[in-house]
């Protein structure tokens, strides 16, 4: 797999994938077939896009390190990037289909509604992160800054479920919403639950004369 992996067309393969979703709303919206409201069509497609790639990124660290595949770890950036993208789509959709572009009334509808206000933090959250993605910057804010405020993605995917919780909560529509739930509490608590492990092992380890093992990172 890792040899697939680092083949050079495997960029621009995951490049296409990702970019499926957005060519077939551009397509249903110039041939009319994206039902009978289009704008929430648009809307939620976009919104369910952002919270499923989000899952594919939170996933490589984790399968990386089972699988032995190290070669998933060129592919993060990228899917992390389209993760905004969509994120950036599902607020345009809202701001221009929803609210006409009105600055005043975007506003108000914000504050007003707390399930816009938490997906609109969830944006914010994925700005420094986007902004932050590359490789210039993780030697501008060194590594173990740059680790720091990449840990902002946890606090996103808590931020997009709840947005979505509640987004669906009017209409009791939590099939789908339970599905990205699980899949999320188990790749957060997989990173838990190893952190835990990191702490206990590090406590456990009681120095002898002449030790100069490392503990674990």
């Amino acid at each position: 797999m890792n040899k697939l992996l680092l083949k050079p067309a495997a960029k621009p393969l995951v490049f296409g994938l990702a970019l499926l979703p957005f060519a077939w709303l551009v397509y249903g919206a110039f041939a009319n077939a994206l039902g009978v409201n289009p704008a929430e069509a648009i809307i939620r497609s976009t919104g369910d896009w952002t919270l499923r790639l989000l899952c594919v990124t939170l996933a490589v660290t984790p399968l990386r390190q089972i699988t032995g595949w190290n070669a998933l770890a060129r592919l993060r950036r990228m899917l992390g990037l389209f993760t905004f993208f969509y994120g950036s789509l599902h607020f345009l959709g809202f701001a221009w289909l929803d609210m006409g572009l009105d600055v005043e009334a975007i506003v108000k509808d914000i504050v007003k509604r707390p399930f816009i206000l938490v997906g609109s933090a969830a944006l914010l959250l994925m700005v420094p992160l986007a902004a932050t993605s590359f490789n210039r910057a993780i030697k501008a804010l060194g590594t173990a800054r740059w680790q720091m405020l990449h840990k902002l993605v946890y606090a996103t995917a808590l931020l997009g479920l709840l947005h979505v919780f509640w987004m669906r909560a009017g209409k009791n529509d939590f099939g789908e919403w339970s599905i990205y739930a699980a899949v999320m509490a188990v790749l957060l608590g997989w990173r838990v639950s190893k952190r835990l492990r990191r702490t206990a092992k590090g406590l456990g380890h009681t120095p002898q004369p002449g030790d100069t093992t490392p503990r674990s990172a």
